[in-house]
């Protein structure tokens, strides 16, 4: 059975899927998608509670200086108004626009590494990184689980697994430089450890003998990569029940 791409999922969830019966019905069937969806329905559901901090007069032109210098020249540059069209650059790409949505009600097209500073309550601002990376651990989690979990009673075929690690990776990359931009230690330590672990499944071969599946299961437990995020996840979770 494929999976649905986020993409999909979050079409689905502003109800702009084109098939939404089909959606629903492959939700149904599949508990993976299902645990992705309900990441992401939380992401969106909090986003439309956080308040909307009025923007300086010099905002605009504030935001051209940062990514002016970065964008390539354009005849005519056109922003992406749609709440969905963003969609296809990714979950963490996706969160982080969400965030700048409830924010700053801006949607700059800008490459990965450009942080772009939005005035707004640095409460507000810890609290959408922290419900993102919350989202982020779980569909991680999910990835390493399957793999600590697959029988190695014979050859393991992880091209599914290696192509979500590698679009895992896409977004750790960003949620560790924005949480080490931050000052948020422990964040930035357990995802710069889990980019080891997901760089380790996106080069592995496709296909494992089982003495190399079992070899892979000893170093996901010895390190403790899946036990530091289901208590960092935890923290997150529990940090944001109290702030509802």
């Amino acid at each position: 059975m494929s999976h649905l791409s986020e993409e999909q999922l979050i079409l689905h969830y502003y109800g702009e899927a084109g098939d939404g019966v089909s959606v629903e019905s492959h939700l149904d069937q599949c508990e993976a998608c299902r645990a992705v969806y309900s990441s992401l329905q939380r992401v969106l559901n909090v986003m439309e509670t956080l308040p909307v901090p009025e923007r300086s007069p010099e905002y605009g032109k504030q935001v051209w200086q940062r990514l002016g210098p970065y964008l390539p020249y354009r005849p005519r540059l056109r922003f992406l108004l749609s709440p969905w069209r963003w969609a296809a650059a990714g979950a963490a790409v996706a969160a982080l626009l969400i965030a700048a949505f409830a924010i700053g009600r801006f949607y700059p097209q800008a490459p990965p590494r450009i942080a772009v500073t939005i005035t707004a309550d640095p409460q507000t601002q810890e609290r959408v990184l922290r419900l993102a990376v919350g989202d982020y651990l779980d569909r991680s989690q999910i990835v390493l689980t399957e793999l600590a979990n697959a029988s190695a009673a014979r050859d393991l075929d992880i091209s599914s697994e290696q192509e979500r690690a590698a679009n895992l990776l896409t977004e750790n990359r960003l949620y560790r430089q924005t949480a080490a931009h931050t000052g948020d230690a422990v964040v930035a330590g357990v995802l710069e450890d889990l980019e080891r672990v997901l760089l380790e499944i996106e080069h592995a071969p496709s296909r494992l003998a089982p003495a190399q599946l079992d070899e892979l299961r000893r170093r996901l437990r010895s390190e403790g990569i899946l036990f530091r995020m289901r208590v960092l996840d935890s923290t997150v979770q529990d940090q944001d029940e109290n702030k509802l």
